[in-house]
């Protein structure tokens, strides 16, 4: 089993209050930063771009793990590297579910030593996707509809993730797998216990003492 690691979304941060945030962020255990980062078209919400990775880049030593819920990922990928990505993760629908168009943009993302995986949404088969597993560094299960935060989480997504961690031991394999949505105390646990060993979580960490919030879903 993969050691649990928390994904902080900056989606959810006080931005009034920038560096202090970044800082409890630093001073946490949280090992990995998340950038939802949403076009206004492959998701009705528009967030932020590389030059915002870019300045977290700068602030923090974190693992920058970027989520595009974007329409076209090819064509953006090579600015959020240059931002300062350390692992990218993209939609399987925005690409048409195509497994070959998938393994491709893995492979690309790989030859530039950036982590890579997909993402599914809630209504996404994802057993489709088997012939992939081999190739990922994570997979990304989307436990609310991606395009806001603070939405609740939906308990049946733990399925995907039962059948991956499923699949991941009767193979062999390493692959991490992360989920996005809802996530407090109490989901966190359930999420673990399904199989997850990657939280994403945003407006439950910053509600209160980052630290604190984030060692209580460790």
């Amino acid at each position: 089993m993969n050691e649990h690691i928390v994904a902080p979304s900056v989606l959810s941060l006080d931005y009034t209050h920038l560096k202090e945030q970044v800082r409890g962020l630093n001073e946490s255990n949280a090992k990995w930063l998340h950038f939802d980062v949403m076009d206004g078209h492959f998701v009705p919400n528009i967030t932020f771009g590389p030059i915002i990775l870019h300045t977290f880049d700068q602030m923090s030593d974190l693992f920058m793990d970027v989520h595009l819920m974007i329409s076209d990922p090819e064509k953006y990928i090579p600015d959020f590297i240059k931002a300062g990505a350390d692992g990218i993760t993209f939609h399987t629908e925005a690409v048409g579910n195509d497994i070959e168009h998938i393994r491709k943009i893995i492979d690309d993302l790989h030859a530039q030593s950036i982590k890579a995986g997909f993402v599914v949404k809630p209504k996404t088969d994802i057993k489709q996707f088997e012939p992939l597993l081999p190739i990922v560094d994570y997979i990304l299960i989307m436990s609310v509809e991606p395009g806001f935060g603070g939405q609740k989480f939906m308990p049946d997504q733990l399925e995907k993730v039962r059948w991956l961690d499923a699949k991941r031991q009767e193979k062999g394999l390493s692959f991490r797998i992360e989920i996005d949505g809802g996530i407090n105390e109490t989901t966190a646990k359930e999420a673990y216990a399904a199989g997850c060993d990657t939280l994403v979580a945003g407006s439950y960490v910053f509600k209160a003492d980052i630290a604190k919030q984030v060692d209580s879903i460790l």
